[in-house]
C-alpha cells in the first residue's frame, strides 16, 4: 500500500481533531452505540494471529505451510468482505451528515484491495513451492503482511474516531443500531460464523455476553446453537464460565 504520509504538524492536528471530535460526540461516562468496536476487534485478532503464524513457520513442513498460507487467504477473504460492507452501510451514512468524510477511508480502502489481492496471491504462489524455495518467499510474505497490518489498525483507529464522531453526531442509537442491522443482514450465514469464530475470544466479557444475549433474542435457535458451541470451542475455561453465567442470569 503507498499513500503519502502527513508531516508532523499534519499529524498532531489529525490526532487533535478525531480526538476532540470523538470527546464532543461521546462525552465522558457516556457510551454510544460503536458500529466498528466488535468486528474491528475480530480483524484485529485474525491479523495478529496470521501475521504471528507466518513469521514462525516451519518452512520445510509441508501441512505447516499449507496451514498457515490458508489461514492467511481466510484473512484476506475476511478484509474483502469488511472492506465491502462498509462502502455499502457504513459510508452513505456519513456521507447524509458530512459529506466527503468518508473519502479518505474509500481511498485506502480501494488500496487495501490492490494489497489484499497481492497479499493472496504470494500465499498461494508459497504453497505451490518445493520445501526448498519457501524460506525467501516465506519472508517477502511475512514483511508484506506487517506493512498490511501496521497500515489497517491505523486506518482502523482513523475509523473509530472520526468516523464515530460523525456517526455519533447525526444519528441516535437506536439508527445505528438499525444501519448494523442492515450491514449483518447481508452476511451470508456462513461468512457470519467465520466472523464470530475471531469475533468471540477477542471480546471483553460483557461484549461477549451482550452479543450472545442478542442472538439469543433475536437469530433462530439453530444459529444461536451453533455461536454457543463456537463460543465453547474458542473461549477459555474462564472466558467459558463467565459466559455460561452471564447467560444464565439474563434468561
Amino acid at each position: 500500500m503507498k499513500r503519502n504520509a502527513p508531516d508532523a504538524k499534519e499529524a498532531l492536528a489529525m490526532k487533535f481533531d478525531s480526538e476532540e471530535l470523538t470527546a464532543i460526540a461521546q462525552p465522558e461516562g457516556t457510551v454510544r452505540w460503536d458500529m466498528y468496536a466488535t468486528i474491528h476487534k475480530a480483524l484485529r485478532a485474525c491479523m495478529c494471529d496470521a501475521l504471528v503464524a507466518v513469521g514462525r513457520m516451519d518452512t520445510d513442513d509441508d501441512l505447516e505451510c499449507a496451514q498457515t498460507c490458508q489461514s492467511v487467504l481466510g484473512l484476506m477473504d475476511f478484509c474483502h468482505s469488511h472492506v465491502q460492507h462498509e462502502n455499502a452501510f457504513v459510508h452513505p451514512a456519513i456521507e447524509q451528515h458530512a459529506p466527503g468524510e468518508s473519502a479518505r477511508a474509500a481511498a485506502e480502502h480501494v488500496e487495501h484491495e490492490a494489497d489484499i489481492a497481492r497479499i493472496a496471491a504470494a500465499a498461494t504462489r508459497l504453497m505451490g513451492l518445493p520445501a526448498a524455495l519457501r524460506r525467501g518467499e516465506a519472508h517477502r510474505l511475512y514483511h508484506q503482511l506487517s506493512r498490511f497490518v501496521a497500515h489497517n489498525f491505523e486506518h482502523m483507529l482513523m475509523e473509530e474516531h472520526q468516523h464515530n464522531a460523525v456517526l455519533w453526531a447525526g444519528f441516535s442509537d437506536a439508527q445505528l443500531q438499525g444501519i448494523e442491522d442492515a450491514l449483518r443482514a447481508a452476511i451470508p450465514p456462513q461468512e457470519m460464523m467465520e466472523d464470530l469464530r475471531w469475533m468471540l475470544p477477542a471480546l471483553s466479557p460483557a461484549e461477549r455476553a451482550g452479543l450472545m444475549r442478542g442472538m439469543r433474542e433475536e437469530a433462530p435457535l439453530p444459529a444461536f446453537s451453533a455461536a454457543l458451541a463456537l463460543a465453547r470451542q474458542h473461549l477459555n475455561a474462564t472466558q467459558w464460565s463467565k459466559l455460561e453465567g452471564a447467560l444464565a442470569q439474563a434468561s
